[in-house]
């Protein structure tokens, strides 16, 4: 694709960008003196900036969201036919694309029954959390109100997200949080917490932690437990075979609903439809965002099953009983007609295939690199959905100054390769380089992606 750009052809933009515009997870201090990055374009695994600057894009639009690649005709086509047909409704009352994609949706997700709409990830687990504080009051007299979420994982970024959240520097100075949020420990087997144990015993031991803090806490108090299947900006992490088995046993054991929040895994990202199904896990919730839709439009779901969506009709008399929240835009319309052609889009071109494919793939690239630069100390993923954590030592697995882990992105974006690093999480361990490129990718984009780090390894570390 040509783009004819120069570097005054947006300048107004870029202007208008640097004077208004406050822009998500940056530090606006340098833009006194340099412009910001403006992306204005983007073709299948490609964007281009206000410059006229090629990038493969390896984080899917930076936040793991634009699974089908960019420049789909089909979904700007579907959003705008129905925008011009019916835009938008509240909540309260349905709509054709909404009642088409919930039905598409859920043959997708056997044991699940009912989609509530709403418009991010964040205020997708809200919806959660307020349901299972609602079930607590209704159905255990206020008991088993606590909801448990592990150290590392990330669920959004307002206060009771926050509050629910494993990544302390996510939440470094807006507490105080709400109650009842209780950290259990996390699975990550690099970093063992229990050095004589390996997989799946290991798996079994990580998720008995979580049966320890329920022991603690008492288990008439623990209404929830939040997890995503596998932990995304926290490292990516692949839970040991064993864990989630447990896990599951446990929360029936205990009568505890089971949360996965698949905002990151959703739709396609893991070689699956969804991340919990490659553990054959039976959740109460799934919640989901980023790549439903694939960026074409805002929307999410917090999905239940039909046991917990009876919880909240058992009374029509009691005006307290149904479940009384809103989500404004939950009423967009454009959002589950752009999901449903996104998921139309990922079924005819075999895409689950291809991530599992091209997945396979990348992890043996990073596997080479590994065995290249002593600098990386782990590679670990599933599908499409990779890391590599950076060390200054393997064997005390000292992490890499996170400047230099951020110099590596730097150098790679230099060499026309966006890729990401893990930010804002623990403090002094943002150190694991982040991949999950669209679901089209190809055998020479990921080549090209694992070139552009090598390089950049190289050129940082020697």
């Amino acid at each position: 694709m040509n783009v004819n750009l120069t570097p005054n052809d947006l300048s107004h933009v870029v202007a208008a960008d640097r004077a208004h515009v406050w822009h998500h997870l940056t530090q606006h201090k340098p833009y006194e003196t340099i412009d910001p990055r403006v992306i204005v374009e983007g073709r299948g695994m490609k964007v281009w900036d206000a410059t006229g600057k090629e990038y493969i894009d390896a984080v899917s639009g930076g936040v793991w969201t634009v699974n089908v690649g960019y420049g789909r005709e089909t979904i700007a086509d579907a959003v705008r036919d129905q925008l011009v047909k019916m835009n938008f409704f509240g909540g309260s009352m349905g709509s054709v694309p909404g009642a088409l994609f919930a039905e598409k949706l859920l043959e997708k997700m056997p044991g699940m029954s009912r989609v509530y709409y709403s418009n991010s990830g964040s205020e997708a687990n809200e919806k959660a959390f307020k349901m299972v504080r609602q079930i607590s009051q209704r159905f255990h007299g206020g008991k088993k109100w606590k909801i448990l979420y592990r150290d590392r994982d990330y669920h959004g970024t307002t206060i009771a997200c926050l509050g629910a959240g494993g990544q302390d520097e996510r939440g470094a100075l807006y507490g105080p949080f709400p109650d009842g949020f209780v950290r259990v420990p996390h699975c990550l087997e690099y970093r063992k917490q229990w050095e004589d144990l390996s997989g799946e015993e290991y798996g079994r031991r990580a998720a008995d932690a979580i049966e320890e803090v329920i022991l603690r806490e008492g288990p008439d108090t623990v209404g929830a437990i939040c997890l995503e299947p596998v932990t995304a900006g926290g490292g990516v992490i692949v839970p040991p075979e064993g864990y989630w088995p447990r896990v599951q046993e446990i929360c029936r054991k205990y009568d505890i609903l089971l949360h996965i929040d698949e905002v990151v895994c959703g739709l396609g990202r893991t070689g699956t439809w969804f991340g919990y199904q490659n553990w054959g896990v039976e959740p109460d919730f799934v919640t989901m965002a980023k790549g439903v839709a694939s960026g074409y439009a805002a929307i999410s779901c917090t999905v239940t099953t039909e046991k917990v969506f009876e919880m909240f009709k058992d009374d029509a008399s009691d005006p307290l009983s149904y479940f009384r929240d809103i989500s404004t835009f939950g009423g967009c319309t454009a959002g589950p007609a752009a999901a449903l052609e996104n998921m139309r889009i990922i079924e005819d071109e075999g895409l689950l295939e291809n991530c599992l494919a091209m997945g396979e793939r990348l992890m043996g690239n990073l596997a080479a690199l590994k065995e290249k630069h002593a600098v990386v100390g782990d590679v670990r993923g599933k599908g499409l959905f990779c890391g590599a954590e950076l060390v200054a030592d393997r064997e005390t697995k000292q992490p890499v100054e996170e400047k230099k882990a951020q110099a590596v992105v730097a150098a790679a974006m230099a060499r026309g390769v966006i890729i990401g690093c893990t930010n804002r999480s623990l403090p002094g361990m943002n150190t694991t380089l982040c991949l999950s490129p669209a679901l089209i990718a190809t055998p020479a984009e990921i080549d090209r992606i694992t070139d552009a780090i090598d390089g950049a390894l190289t050129e940082v570390f020697g």
